[in-house]
């Protein structure tokens, strides 16, 4: 990168750790530490709670993948809506009513202390595992682009957030977050702004999304139940319905972004905005993918975008068999571009039949590259030792190979600031649970307040380094993507049964749901050793298992009949 570009970077992220600081300078209480005196406008809920969920592979992955797949991805969200209308008439009254720190508190006043502390560490164990994925994975990309050491990335990457985190606790979080969407947003719509500046003069916006559209990647809804097709609307509705509703209704660093708000509405209101404008944020960034990928019609693209991986088999055997693949790509790229300024035109002059025949030319012709991109894999896993992707390099290759100079800081500092956002709510969640549902419920009862936000700030200090040692160990896990998600999925299905039997379940009892939940966990984990079914499956696994064996449970051995009579 050039000199303006890391000072871009080290100004941008400067900026935002110093404001959350300065906005949270007060004398903290319990309350304002972990949930920010609950007085938040449903705003800051709304923009805390995206921030949370657009981690750094968000921006990474998802331009990769529409490049690749087409904007049908955007339909895994559409389910989010429904979710937040269930969220915002059940979980929200009831977690304001019982003025909660955290969502585990609940299941004590209605179960018992022991189901209240095992989803505890369910939460504790999930969360903090994937936290520290979340900080390896971009470090992992920046280390490669930017050649630093993947050890101190991760220790920096992982430091700067438990900094300001430790420092200013929810507040902070939720100041940081509102900054770190504005900067976010910018650097992404600018980045879609020079991607059509880039193009060919004779060639606009609409021309661009008219050649991506005929080949394959403006696929934004599909209709058709498929239930081995991973993005179609159904799928969105209906399993998209199941994971948000389990995510931000029962993990801790989703809900304790919605209890910041001030009321119980402006609460409500963070939810329902959350739910309307994720969708439009996420078709924005598929679209960034979309129009590097009309981009690159018109002008050749790397045989291979990680870079890092091309400058490692330069140097071994296969460097001759790569490089007469790299000229190979070449030529065919190049042969290309007439027949996709053809379809231009055509579809400028409504020409159906030019259009059609431009479309059988360019499929035939994204055949061969296909297969040449085969070989090339091939050999880079060869050369590389293990198999290789470049899904989440495409557009940060772009950035680096296009984009004016500053602009590549600005959007490197997008990358970082996502991450950090993502990894301060689990920072914050993390400390909160382990305080509210651990060391002030079992081990330090009545305690003075002075202690407990110290104990907050140090739970803050042990999870940040937990996370940042489970980052440096990521690597023998394999993808960051499909790691989370298993992670996830393990452990989700359980804890949401567990509320539903809270909410809708009143005659089964906390013995009941306790023992429901740990074989429900168990059959979980043993379906996943034993790839009983894809894992993404689990969830809906998980949850129905706890309802199905607490209700079994209850209905062989009653509660009621080991309580005393009352006289």
């Amino acid at each position: 990168m050039n000199y303006l570009d890391w000072i871009v970077l080290s100004l941008t992220l400067i900026f935002v750790v110093v404001y959350g600081i300065f906005r949270s300078r007060e004398k903290h209480t319990m309350n304002s530490f972990l949930l920010a005196n609950q007085s938040l406008p449903w705003y800051h809920v709304t923009l805390s709670l995206m921030a949370t969920q657009a981690s750094a592979i968000t921006f990474l992955s998802a331009p990769g993948q529409a490049y690749t797949d087409g904007m049908r991805f955007v339909q895994f969200y559409f389910g989010l809506p429904l979710a937040m209308v269930v969220l915002c008439i059940t979980f929200v009254p009831k977690f304001h009513k019982l003025k909660i720190f955290t969502a585990y508190e609940f299941l004590e006043g209605r179960f018992d202390l022991r189901t209240r502390g095992l989803t505890a560490f369910l939460f504790l164990l999930q969360r903090g595992l994937s936290t520290g994925l979340s900080i390896y994975a971009p470090s992992l990309i920046l280390s490669a682009i930017l050649g630093w050491d993947i050890t101190w990335t991760n220790i920096i990457s992982g430091g700067i957030v438990m900094m300001y985190t430790i420092a200013g606790g929810s507040r902070a979080v939720s100041h940081t977050h509102l900054q770190q969407m504005a900067i976010i947003t910018v650097g992404m719509v600018v980045a879609g702004i020079m991607v059509v500046k880039f193009l060919p003069d004779d060639v606009s916006f609409t021309d661009a999304l008219h050649v991506a559209g005929k080949m394959g990647k403006v696929n934004l809804i599909d209709f058709t139940f498929d239930l081995n097709s991973r993005y179609n609307v159904w799928s969105g509705l209906i399993g998209g319905f199941f994971l948000q509703l389990s995510y931000f209704g029962t993990d801790q660093s989703q809900v304790g972004r919605f209890l910041t708000g001030s009321s119980e509405g402006q609460s409500r209101l963070g939810l329902a905005m959350n739910g309307l404008l994720k969708i439009p944020m996420q078709f924005l960034i598929l679209l960034v993918g979309v129009l590097v990928f009309a981009f690159y019609q018109f002008t050749n693209p790397p045989l291979f975008f990680n870079q890092t991986a091309v400058d490692k088999i330069k140097t071994t055997q296969y460097a001759k068999a790569y490089t007469d693949l790299e000229k190979k790509h070449d030529q065919i790229q190049a042969g290309k571009h007439q027949h996709v300024m053809a379809l231009t035109q055509a579809v400028k002059a409504d020409n159906k039949a030019a259009i059609e025949n431009s479309r059988v030319i360019l499929g035939n012709i994204e055949t061969d590259v296909k297969a040449v991109r085969k070989e090339a894999e091939t050999l880079l896993s060869k050369a590389n030792g293990s198999e290789v992707n470049d899904v989440n390099y495409i557009f940060l290759r772009f950035v680096i190979d296009y984009l004016p100079v500053g602009m590549v800081g600005l959007l490197i500092a997008v990358i970082l600031l996502a991450s950090m956002g993502s990894v301060a709510a689990a920072y914050n969640s993390l400390a909160s649970c382990t305080i509210v549902d651990i060391y002030k419920r079992i081990l330090r009862k009545d305690q003075e307040t002075e202690n407990y936000v110290a104990a907050s700030r140090w739970a803050t200090f042990f999870w940040g380094v937990f996370c940042i040692c489970v980052a440096q160990y990521a690597s023998r896990l394999g993808s960051m993507i499909e790691a989370v998600n298993i992670l996830g999925s393990l452990f989700y299905g359980v804890i949401l049964g567990i509320f539903l039997v809270a909410f809708y379940f009143k005659n089964i009892g906390s013995r009941a749901v306790f023992w429901g939940s740990l074989l429900g966990e168990v059959f979980v984990i043993i379906s996943y050793m034993y790839d009983l079914t894809a894992f993404l499956w689990l969830n809906l696994i998980g949850c129905t298992l706890v309802i199905t064996f607490a209700w079994m449970i209850e209905a062989i051995w009653p509660e009621d009949k080991l309580r005393p009579q009352a006289s």
